[in-house]
C-alpha cells in the first residue's frame, strides 16, 4: 500500500517538475518500465521505513497480526507523526491534481461574457414557454410509464435471482459456485450504466421509449436482485428452523421461512427503485431512449431555453410528486 503511495507521489512530481503535457502523460501510462521503477523506488523507502519501525499509512489502514491498533496509542497531533504528513500530502497532491485534471478556472468562473450567457439562459428559464405544457405532459406520462413497465417486468426476475444469489440459501458447493458466478454477473451487468444499456437497445429496437424501458428493465434486475438478496440475507433463522422442523424441502422454506419476513423491505425498495427509474428514464432519453428526457435534449440542442425551462419545471415537479408518494408509502409500510 505505501509503496503505491509513493510511487503515486513520485509520479505527479516528476509530471509537474518536467511539465508533462496530455500526450507525455499517455506515453508515461503505457510505459511499464516507468512504472516499475517508480515502485521499486516506493518499495525501498517503505522497507526503510519500517527498517526504522516508523509507523505508514499502510499500516494504519492494513495493520499487521499483532501489530495493535492505532487507535490505542497515545493520542500525538496528526502534525507529530509520520502518517499525519503521510496523509497530508497525499490528499494535498490528490487535490492539485484533481485541479489540474478538471481544468479548474477561476478566471472563466468568473468571467463577464460567461456570466452574462448564464444570465440570459436562467432569464428564459424564469419565463416558460407554456404553449409547450400539453406536449411535455405528455412525454412526461410516457416517462413514468417507462419507469413502471421496467420496474415492473424486472420484480418477478429480480425475486427468483435474489435467492440464487444469496449465501444463506446457496450454501451446497455446488450451489455456491452458482450465487459467485451470479454475483460476479450481478456486480458486472451493475457497473454498465442504464445509459449505456440505453444505446445499446436504440441501436437492437430503435430509438424510442421501449429501448428506453428495456434499459431500465436491465439496470433494475440486477439491482432490485442484489438488495433482495440482502435482505434475504438478513433474515431470522427461528421462523426457519420452524419450517425446517415439520420436514420441509428447500422450496417451502424459502416461501413459508423467508419469504414472509423480506415481502415488506421487497416492497418499500421496489417503490423506491421505481422513484429512482422515473429520474434515470430522464437521463436515458438523451440518447434515443424517449420520453422526456428525449425532448428535453431536442430544445436544448436548438437553444431554446424557454421551452428547456419548461420541460425543467415539469420535470421538477413531477420528481417532487413522485418521491414524496413514495417516501410516504414507504414509511407507511414499515
Amino acid at each position: 500500500m505505501d509503496s503505491v503511495i509513493y510511487a503515486y507521489l513520485a509520479a505527479v512530481a516528476l509530471i509537474v517538475i518536467f511539465r508533462v503535457d496530455e500526450d507525455g502523460m499517455l506515453m508515461l501510462t503505457r510505459n511499464a518500465t516507468v512504472f516499475g521503477v517508480l515502485l521499486l523506488g516506493g518499495l525501498i523507502l517503505n522497507v526503510a521505513l519500517h527498517a526504522r519501525d516508523v509507523g505508514t499509512l499502510g499500516d494504519l489502514l492494513f495493520p499487521k497480526p499483532g501489530q495493535g491498533d492505532f487507535t490505542e496509542r497515545e493520542a500525538v497531533p496528526w502534525y507529530r507523526t509520520f502518517v499525519g504528513w503521510q496523509l497530508a500530502i497525499f490528499l494535498l497532491v490528490t487535490f492539485i491534481v484533481g485541479a489540474k485534471v478538471t481544468a479548474v478556472s477561476v478566471t472563466e468562473f468568473l468571467d463577464r461574457d460567461g456570466f452574462q450567457g448564464a444570465v440570459r439562459i436562467f432569464d428564459s428559464f424564469m419565463n416558460p414557454d407554456w404553449a409547450l405544457l400539453p406536449r411535455a405532459v405528455a412525454k412526461v406520462i410516457e416517462t413514468i410509464f417507462m419507469a413502471f413497465m421496467a420496474t415492473a417486468l424486472a420484480v418477478p426476475v429480480a425475486f427468483v435471482l435474489c435467492f440464487l444469489a444469496a449465501k444463506n440459501v446457496m450454501r451446497e458447493p455446488w450451489a455456491f459456485a452458482i450465487y459467485a458466478t451470479l454475483r460476479l454477473f450481478m456486480n458486472v451487468t451493475r457497473s454498465v450504466e442504464a445509459l449505456i444499456w440505453a444505446i445499446v437497445f436504440s441501436v437492437w429496437v430503435g430509438i424510442g421509449p421501449f429501448a428506453g424501458m428495456l434499459a431500465l428493465w436491465v439496470h433494475s434486475v440486477v439491482s432490485l436482485a442484489k438488495q433482495y438478496s440482502e435482505f434475504v440475507e438478513g433474515v431470522s433463522d427461528g421462523p426457519i428452523e420452524g419450517v425446517q422442523s415439520t420436514g420441509a424441502g428447500i422450496l417451502q422454506t424459502i416461501w413459508f421461512g423467508m419469504v414472509p419476513q423480506v415481502v415488506l423491505p421487497f416492497i418499500s425498495y421496489t417503490i423506491y427503485r421505481w422513484d429512482t427509474n422515473i429520474r434515470m428514464a430522464t437521463i436515458v432519453g438523451f440518447v434515443g431512449g424517449g420520453g422526456i428526457g428525449t425532448l428535453l435534449f431536442m430544445y436544448q440542442q436548438q437553444g431554446k431555453w424557454a421551452e428547456v425551462g419548461t420541460i425543467v419545471i415539469v420535470i421538477a415537479f413531477v420528481v417532487w410528486l413522485m418521491d414524496t408518494a413514495s417516501a410516504y408509502v414507504r414509511e407507511a409500510l414499515k
